[in-house]
């Protein structure tokens, strides 16, 4: 099978400043199966009058500069001539890039099937007669739901986008590019994972009103109260991310290409920018409130501790209360670890596209194959925070592993007496034909 080259070109960067500084035009092929480098071609533009061409080699020449921009020529010159020895650089980031697609490629399956089984094994134990009646058990259905749905409407819908696109015969899902489908699942998968998030947000509050503010924690976190704060948080979901549907479709993502679902060309800046308010809200946002109440809830439980009187009675109920906050703890840090590294990257990555200037263009070229390759880690890693919360509850929560336990054993009983039944309507059915025989 011959090896398909990649080609990542940047051009129609032919803008000039005041001092009529050049401008850089390359690009770069690289081998897709082994990631190596094959070729790199810069061109260096410095007016429209002057063009100045290198090769991976290095050698440089040069035709007639003016001399008004002589200056500006030789300081990008000087920067080609350091940035030759970045040349393996590139090299060893598509190393990396393509050991972090496997990496996303073949671990991500394994996330969705543990997540989505994880995530129904969860959500039948908190629907529990025991556990139901209390208000925390209702947030945890919830999130079990949302990370249910944003395992099946987001990352299986992106790992299929991205991930099959990484195998040798480049599959391509049809129905994610059809009208309707194409806006339909960016909806849910934005929907699900703003609403995840914000649950857990819910959930901090609640926790923290029931542990430093008890008596308040009656009179406002009733069953009632706590479905209509659900009910709130998605409708608020809904509403925040009806833009995505609206804005995207079935479009050229480039000038000739295939038509596949994304933005509408027309709408990319507002688009870009929404996206933005979003992961504002979906990281920053929730990060910042879940860190401070939970400083407010630990130092609450320490004060309580040091009070506490050897006398007081503890009761069932107030122990699964307090398991129901350490659960929180911990899900709210794993929340804030999984989620923080994609975020950071993403920042980076941002900020460098942001403030990229020509003269940095060739370092860009490392960067962008480096930033690239953590994008896909960062991601994956992203991705277990739909998927973690049955082994947390598992690790923390004895009452939880407790009626998981009973979930299993009373299955084991009903198929035992289902099956003691079937033996029984058997042996009776052979006794009468017998009987009907003789």
């Amino acid at each position: 099978m011959g090896q398909r080259e990649d080609i990542l070109e940047h051009e129609d960067l032919r803008q000039y400043d005041d001092n009529k500084q050049p401008t850089i035009i390359y690009k770069y092929a690289k081998d897709q199966h082994g990631g190596n480098l094959r070729h790199l071609d810069i061109r260096i533009q410095a007016s429209k009058e002057t063009n100045t061409q290198t090769n991976t080699g290095g050698n440089i020449s040069s035709q007639c500069c003016l001399a008004n921009e002589s200056n500006g020529l030789l300081k990008l010159l000087g920067t080609l001539l350091e940035r030759n020895s970045t040349l393996s650089s590139i090299d060893n980031d598509s190393r990396l890039l393509t050991i972090s697609q496997y990496i996303y490629v073949f671990l991500t399956p394994l996330i969705l099937s543990l997540g989505i089984i994880g995530n129904i094994l969860s959500l039948s134990v908190f629907l529990s007669k025991k556990l139901r009646h209390l208000s925390a058990s209702h947030y945890l259905i919830a999130l079990s739901i949302a990370d249910t749905t944003a395992l099946i409407f987001y990352v299986c819908i992106d790992w299929l986008k991205r991930g099959l696109s990484m195998w040798p015969n480049d599959s391509y899902i049809y129905l994610l590019h059809t009208e309707g489908f194409c806006q339909l699942f960016i909806y849910l998968g934005y929907s699900s994972r703003f609403l995840s998030a914000w649950i857990v947000v819910a959930f901090t509050v609640e926790r923290y009103i029931a542990v430093c503010h008890p008596f308040q924690r009656y009179r406002y976190y009733t069953r009632r109260s706590t479905r209509r704060i659900l009910l709130l948080v998605v409708i608020s979901s809904l509403i925040f991310n009806l833009h995505k549907p609206i804005l995207s479709g079935i479009h050229e993502a480039t000038k000739g290409g295939p038509k596949i679902c994304t933005v509408h060309p027309n709408f990319n800046i507002i688009s870009f920018v929404l996206d933005n308010v979003f992961a504002f809200f979906i990281t920053l946002v929730p990060f910042t409130v879940i860190t401070i109440l939970n400083s407010l809830i630990i130092r609450c439980l320490l004060r309580r501790n040091r009070k506490r009187n050897h006398n007081t009675v503890i009761t069932e109920e107030n122990v699964i209360r307090l398991e129901f906050t350490l659960i929180l703890l911990v899900i709210s840090f794993f929340f804030i670890a999984l989620n923080l590294p994609f975020f950071v990257v993403w920042c980076i990555q941002f900020s460098k596209a942001v403030l990229i200037t020509n003269v940095d263009f060739i370092r860009m070229a490392v960067d962008f194959e480096f930033l690239k390759s953590i994008l896909f880690i960062t991601r994956t890693i992203f991705y277990m925070n739909y998927c973690v919360n049955f082994f947390l509850y598992s690790f923390t929560g004895a009452y939880f592993r407790k009626e998981l336990g009973a979930l299993f054993i009373c299955k084991r009983k009903s198929l035992n007496r289902r099956s003691s039944s079937i033996v029984r309507t058997t042996a009776v059915s052979c006794r009468s034909m017998q009987s009907s025989w003789v």
